[in-house]
């Protein structure tokens, strides 16, 4: 067997499959499959997979249909949201322009808002989501899943069972494990891969519409890598960075780039572009599939709720577990409620855990990019 001994070069055939995702939506399409756009990790996956259907991300991550969404909305708003807005608005995003459906939940005040006009021109199912993780929230959370399958059943002329959740529960399940099986290879010292390589993998996936594939493309990526990290020690050991905050991606992997090009590495990712929605696992033994659906989704530990443990929690479990030296919290311009929760995140790092921050408040122009690098050079040099 002839080993790979080109690691980017493995990489970039996940890349490759984000760029070539709009040939493989249109392919679908012609297949008659069903094509849902979501915005959030709160989005159960698994009931779309239960109707045959394929999902697509439509959380846009480029400053390039922003002047055209600020027609429409405040100037001062998340480029997120912009974003993806400018993008459904011009058909400039084929996701957009295929979805069949857009799901949206009720995470924030801007989306809320944003989805209002988007049913101007796309069919949109809004979820409620609660801003709790307490029992009350649990129940309308179900509640919520149970609607949105009653939804999909008349959207599309389809009948959900409970016997086609639960097979689509093992499906992400082995999904999640794959995803968790290849990114924890970063809990090496020194790393096996760079973080822009190890996003391009995280990234890539979420454009495959074929799930069931997955776990065999990732499987054998590792093997890959693990294998080469054998031969050869690629990267010498460097500063151990942690990402959380706000989701990143497209204009804003900048900040992963300074990063790396400043001496440092960036070893996980604890926001929902990484960790944040794949730790946790369905309970494949709960007869209720409504009810393991629920506790799983509404466990995520995003800025939305309050309080919010589970991003805490999460943080502490990582920090030690791929050795962190620093954390750097990524927020995007005019995120209040991650903005908000800077100093409680700053605090837990620097107090609980001995460990350095840094916030970076961004958004997905290149203007900053300059800054980026001054700053995250007096930061690594600081570790």
């Amino acid at each position: 067997m002839k080993l790979q001994t080109e690691l980017p070069a493995i990489f970039e055939e996940f890349a490759e499959a984000r760029r070539n995702g709009f040939l493989a939506a249109k392919d679908i399409k012609d297949q008659k499959i069903p094509l849902i756009g979501v915005f959030c990790t709160y989005f159960p996956q698994e009931m779309a997979l239960a109707m045959g259907a394929a999902t697509v991300s439509l959380c846009a991550s480029s400053d390039e249909t922003i002047p055209e969404a600020e027609k429409d909305l405040p100037r001062n708003l998340c480029p997120l949201i912009k974003s993806s807005y400018g993008f459904g608005k011009t058909d400039k995003c084929p996701y957009f322009y295929f979805s069949d459906l857009v799901v949206g939940e009720t995470t924030c005040d801007g989306k809320k808002k944003m989805y209002e006009y988007l049913r101007e021109f796309k069919p949109v199912h809004v979820m409620e989501l609660p801003n709790s993780q307490s029992e009350e929230g649990l129940k309308l959370w179900k509640s919520e899943i149970i609607k949105l399958k009653n939804v999909l059943e008349e959207q599309f002329g389809v009948t959900i069972t409970e016997a086609d959740i639960k097979a689509a529960i093992i499906v992400k399940n082995q999904e999640r494990q794959a995803m968790k099986d290849f990114y924890e290879l970063s809990k090496l010292d020194p790393v096996p891969m760079l973080g822009q390589d190890l996003f391009k993998v995280l990234m890539g996936t979420t454009f495959e519409f074929n799930r069931q594939s997955i776990p065999e493309k990732l499987g054998a990526l590792r093997k890959k890598v693990l294998a080469e990290y054998e031969i050869e020690k690629k990267y010498s050991r460097k500063p151990r960075i942690l990402i959380t905050g706000c989701p990143i991606g497209g204009a804003t992997e900048k900040v992963i780039k300074a990063i790396e090009d400043n001496g440092a590495v960036v070893v996980t990712f604890e926001n929902c572009s990484g960790a944040k929605a794949i730790e946790d696992m369905v309970d494949e033994t709960n007869p209720d599939v409504y009810e393991a659906l629920a506790e799983k989704y509404l466990a995520i530990g995003c800025s939305c709720m309050t309080p919010n443990p589970n991003r805490i929690k999460n943080l502490d479990r990582m920090i030690d577990e791929y050795k962190v030296d620093g954390v750097v919290d990524v927020i995007l311009t005019a995120c209040h409620t991650y903005n908000v929760e800077t100093l409680s995140i700053k605090r837990f790092v620097n107090d609980q855990k001995d460990k350095a921050y840094m916030s970076v408040e961004t958004d997905f122009s290149p203007s900053d990019i300059g800054q980026l690098n001054t700053r995250m050079a007096a930061f690594i040099e600081m570790l």
